[in-house]
């Protein structure tokens, strides 16, 4: 430790006794051991020596030394691969016993599993499925068959998979995906990794049928030789076997299938996942022989094995990769345990299988129910890479509709206005980027597509005004024009529509999130629900005049003085997309003047938060809304004047909760067909229900009782609560 001027060293320490290095001019060197002997006495966990100047920002940056999370000098067991490999940690042949061999060649198929699912869940490659030695020396396995095929289609499943998320590059979240740091990726002759799978397998389908045949067992292993020592172990390993490597390529298949464009390898990939799901569960059943056949010092417990048998596997070390993980300190990683590893794979198969069954709704609406649907379900990055490519392929919908087409649709406007001229108008073109960036982002995890949505709620507002001035600028005002004749005014009006209904779509989907990724807390629910509601009536008048205005033009080439009162009636029915969002209206506004009152009332405690005030967590919640004018002239003055003089004597009077109810049950009738929207309505109903006798009880017993106590929980729906009332 050098120290400019020994005088006011804090130690009375002999240098002469002590120093080991020679001083300089203006320095001394000094043993600072019994310092430190004498700090550690005296500190506690998580105490800090630092000077006065040593801030948080610094304390964020610091390396904690010989912590393996942080130490970026952290000794590692080899320092390169070849001392790996000198010291025996891959040995090839595994074992020159051939029962050993096998058992060790399935255990590392197993920690190979674990490793690729850890990966799949955002670790590095480098210190997941790389820390096998094999694969970082691709040659070495060539005199091992079984070994050698197996490495070579994990290699092109890693190079398939980092494929498919680079091009969809929907991994910001997971950024250290995709990044390879120069492995093994492409191993020579890896393009025939099927081929090669195809021979193992076929050779250990022989060895089966050849041990399961009884009368001429002896006969038949003559010609054939079995795949280790054991005859009585030998169908049980066979089975181990064959499974692992039939899941391989079929998992291989389904990767490749489903690149193919305009989804044409979809029905191909779903036979390969359903094949997947069923060599899953024979893998999974074959721990039971693999742990009864394993050595006596294997483990009992499975739950954090890596392995099927319970064994350590061979030929891995996390570490020697650790330093090519990024440019900052290393990470910690826990691979993955086998039973998790092959739940993780269900699901991951399940999950595309959805996709695969998806019936590429030329519609806009239709793909943006889908895509809210499957993101329910919390799929992980790899399927919802797939997913983003197989809606966008070549900057077309499917690879088959061009955008603008797909916004004329949209936009309920005549199919021959698809290939209109005005498609090249610039402004038209920067709104079908906006289409396609909001599919984009629809397809990534909740966290970052809130927060995306939120920031492009300005750039639909702007290319909206900049619409807007086009058309008037082009056409003049919309009354001067007559029966719309000019079909480019028709498709400005139709767009101009679409694009305000889109963007209040945007903005009730960037709130709904909020509850997903729980950012509300119980006390800022009035807030965000009032918020909802506001959103929700734009988006039902948006959606009820572009509805209307879709009809207008034949209904009034096609009517006549005699058309009789049931056609007018029809004529005026709510279409079931507005009746939809109607009663998810009526059932937010409920919840917002139930909350309203109770806090109104004082029957919910509101202790003020001792960082910010509610005005303040209004702006923090709904700026991104704010800034975009969704809607125009709300502010949060505007929601205490709607929320002030809320009480239970008026909302009893009119309730809203039995509005909902009954508009629920009159959208029912025409979603018959459409299961998505038919559960929604059941579960809106099921919370109007309870809301609505919660709110009675209230009102009967509340005034009278001051025990009782109202919570809200998300039984019923993820994002609408349902009140509970309870006796303190």
């Amino acid at each position: 430790m050098a120290d400019n001027g020994a005088q006011e060293a804090a130690v009375d320490i002999s240098v002469s006794a002590r120093a080991s290095i020679p001083f300089g001019d203006n320095s001394v060197w000094a043993d600072v051991s019994p310092l430190l002997e004498s700090a550690c006495k005296d500190l506690r966990d998580g105490d800090l020596i630092h000077g006065d100047n040593f801030n948080l920002f610094a304390a964020m940056s610091a390396l904690e030394i010989m912590d393996p999370k942080m130490d970026s000098g952290i000794v590692c067991k080899y320092y390169s691969v070849d001392e790996a490999i000198e010291n025996g940690a891959a040995p090839v042949p595994i074992s020159f016993d051939k029962t050993v061999d096998v058992q060790r060649t399935i255990d590392i198929m197993d920690h190979l599993l674990a490793c690729e699912a850890t990966w799949h869940k955002g670790h590095s490659l480098a210190q997941t499925v790389f820390s096998c030695i094999y694969l970082l020396r691709p040659d070495r396995t060539s005199s091992h068959a079984l070994l050698h095929s197996y490495c070579r289609v994990i290699r092109a499943t890693c190079k398939a998979v980092i494929s498919v998320v680079s091009d969809a590059r929907t991994h910001e979240e997971e950024d250290l995906f995709t990044m390879a740091y120069g492995l093994p990726l492409d191993g020579d002759g890896d393009e025939k990794c099927l081929s090669l799978l195809n021979a193992v397998e076929e050779t250990t389908s022989r060895q089966l049928r050849a041990c399961k045949a009884q009368s001429s067992r002896r006969r038949v292993l003559e010609d054939i030789e079995p795949l280790q020592t054991n005859l009585d172990l030998e169908e049980g390993y066979c089975k181990a076997l064959l499974c692992r490597l039939r899941f391989r390529k079929h998992f291989y298949h389904v990767l490749t299938s489903m690149r193919r464009p305009q989804g044409r390898g979809l029905e191909l990939a779903r036979k390969h996942i359903s094949s997947c799901i069923l060599e899953l569960e024979c893998i999974l059943k074959s721990s039971e022989f693999l742990r009864s056949s394993a050595c006596g010092s294997c483990e009992d417990v499975l739950d954090d094995s890596t392995t099927g048998s319970g064994c350590q596997p061979v030929g891995f070390d996390a570490s020697l990769n650790s330093r090519l993980s990024a440019p900052t300190p290393p990470r910690a990683i826990k691979i993955l345990s086998w039973k998790k590893a092959i739940e993780y794979f269900v699901k991951l198969l399940h999950d595309l299988d959805i996709l695969c069954s998806y019936s590429l709704d030329p519609l806009l609406e239709g793909v943006l129910q889908f895509l809210v649907q499957f993101q329910k379900s919390q799929p992980d990055l790899v399927a919802r890479s797939h997913l983003q490519l197989l809606l966008l392929q070549d900057g077309k919908l499917y690879g088959r509709d061009s955008i603008f087409a797909v916004i004329t649709r949209a936009a309920a406007l005549p199919e021959v206005t698809k290939n209109h001229n005005i498609q090249k108008n610039e402004y038209i073109v920067q709104l079908g980027q906006l289409v396609i960036n909001m599919l984009k982002i629809l397809c990534t995890n909740a966290a970052w597509q809130r927060r995306k949505l939120g920031k492009m709620l300005q750039d639909w507002r702007v290319i909206y005004v900049q619409l807007e001035l086009v058309f008037r600028k082009d056409f003049g005002e919309v009354s001067s024009i007559p029966d719309d004749e000019n079909i480019c005014v028709k498709i400005f009006q139709h767009i101009l529509l679409w694009v305000e209904e889109q963007t209040y779509w945007i903005a009730s989907r960037f709130l709904i999130l909020g509850f997903e990724l729980e950012l509300y807390s119980p006390s800022e629910y009035c807030m965000v629900y009032w918020y909802i509601y506001v959103v929700l009536i734009k988006l039902a008048e948006k959606t009820h005049l572009k509805m209307a205005t879709r009809n207008d033009t034949s209904k009034r080439k096609a009517k006549k003085k005699r058309d009789s009162l049931k056609d007018m009636g029809r004529e005026y029915r709510i279409p079931p997309a507005v009746l939809f969002v109607q009663c998810q209206m009526f059932l937010v506004e409920g919840l917002t003047m139930l909350l309203a009152a109770l806090a109104n009332e004082h029957m919910i405690v509101q202790s003020p938060s001792p960082f910010n005030t509610e005005q303040e967590r209004f702006i923090q919640h709904f700026e991104l809304l704010q800034k975009a004018c969704v809607p125009d002239h709300i502010s949060y003055p505007s929601f205490k004047e709607s929320t002030a003089y809320a009480r239970f004597s008026t909302l009893v009077m009119y309730n809203y909760f039995k509005d909902a109810q009954r508009i629920a049950k009159e959208a029912k009738s025409s979603f018959a067909n459409d299961p998505e929207k038919l559960a929604e309505l059941r579960k809106i109903e099921q919370v109007a229900e309870h809301n609505s006798i919660a709110l009675n009880v209230i009102c009967r017993v509340g005034a009278l009782d001051r025990t009782l106590k109202v919570s809200f929980e998300f039984g019923h729906h993820p994002y609408f609560a349902t009140a509970v009332v309870k006796r303190s």
